[in-house]
């Protein structure tokens, strides 16, 4: 201690400087901002969540997005609606002709001659049964020979064959016909159409070429997310999701659900068993009886961009941060395994679960 005055006798400008005010307060306030940092990373809750985008789906497959296809091959003559139209179930929504605007005709008169071929042949039939049973008699009476018995047999056995392949005739005419009476085009159910595929008066059809879509408009809807396999597994039916839809201002703290602003609630309905084939697994979202309605049909229509947050545990702010800087799945705790209904050990180490974001 002596030798103090001795040293600062040599540092004079080193003791004569005295830190401004406003040096002495930044750097107050940076410790205290390190010592702030520490507390909220070892002490304020985080819920965990996993992130993915998707968009707005009809639950029910009926109430998707339906084609309107052609039933024959031919050539579109006249459409009976125009894109936006609204249709109902059976309207009329095309005429398709085949290129031969005769063929009808043919096949009916076609159907006529073999309908009067099947009556003759019907009638020789009967001619022909009454020969059998006479030359069966004369053969049992020994007055004819069993020659003429089976000959009069191969005769009826001929007749059947030329019946039968007239009936199949018949019955390949029917149902050419009935293709060919399908030329008018009905929607298959309610809705608005979408799009008109093809022009109508000159351009050709093949059997199943799309005529138009029909995109119904009353709809039970949900939400498919498409979530990082890495967290799937730990996601389960009824995990809470929370929901910001295309063109609604929102504010999102996916840690804080409370501060969320312009946040809708979903519930978790499904998980693909197997995964898509860019590696994400796609999860069935649908809305949570007694929270908040979704936005109407009108703002969030079938195909609308949707960006979703599946809530998992609660942890600390720190332990998330070293979760997301070592690229680990969410956390699984005791809640998620009760879910599951085993123990946490078992659970752990069967790698499969959910965690039940706590309650706001």
């Amino acid at each position: 201690m002596p030798d103090r005055p001795q040293h600062s006798a040599h540092f004079t400008t080193l003791a004569g400087m005295r830190p401004p005010r406003i040096a002495r307060v930044v750097a107050l306030l940076i410790l205290g901002g390190i010592a702030l940092s520490a507390a909220i990373l070892f002490f304020v809750p985080w819920v965990q969540t996993a992130q993915g985008t998707g968009e707005v789906i009809a639950l029910d497959p009926d109430d998707r997005v339906r084609e309107v296809t052609s039933l024959i091959g031919g050539r579109v003559t006249e459409f009976y609606v125009q894109d936006g139209e609204e249709v109902s179930e059976g309207d009329p929504i095309a005429r398709v002709e085949d290129v031969d605007p005769r063929l009808i005709e043919r096949l009916q008169a076609e159907r006529d001659q073999l309908m009067m071929e099947i009556d003759a042949i019907a009638r020789r039939r009967q001619v022909a049964m009454l020969d059998v049973d006479r030359n069966r008699q004369l053969f049992n009476e020994g007055l004819g020979s069993r020659r003429d018995f089976e000959q009069a047999q191969i005769k009826v056995a001929e007749a059947d064959a030329t019946l039968a392949d007239a009936r199949a005739r018949v019955q390949r005419i029917d149902t050419e016909l009935s293709r060919q009476s399908a030329q008018i085009v009905r929607a298959p159910r309610n809705g608005r159409v979408q799009q008109i595929n093809v022009a109508a008066g000159s351009e050709l059809v093949s059997q199943g070429t799309v005529l138009a879509v029909i995109a119904p408009e009353e709809i039970e809807r949900a939400v498919e997310l498409y979530i990082n396999g890495r967290d799937v597994p730990l996601i389960h039916d009824g995990s809470p999701v929370r929901l910001e839809f295309e063109g609604f201002p929102a504010v999102q703290l996916s840690g804080w659900p409370s501060l969320a602003q312009g946040i809708y609630d979903g519930q978790v309905r499904s998980v693909d068993p197997i995964a898509q084939p860019n590696g994400l697994f796609r999860v069935i979202v649908e809305p949570v009886p007694g929270k908040s309605d979704w936005p109407g049909r009108r703002f969030v229509r079938q195909g609308s961009k949707v960006m979703g947050w599946v809530q998992g545990e609660e942890v600390s702010v720190g332990y998330e941060l070293w979760r997301q800087l070592n690229d680990f799945p969410l956390e699984f705790g005791p809640r998620a395994d009760a879910a599951y209904g085993g123990g946490a050990g078992e659970g752990a180490s069967s790698g499969a679960g959910g965690g039940q974001a706590p309650a706001k």
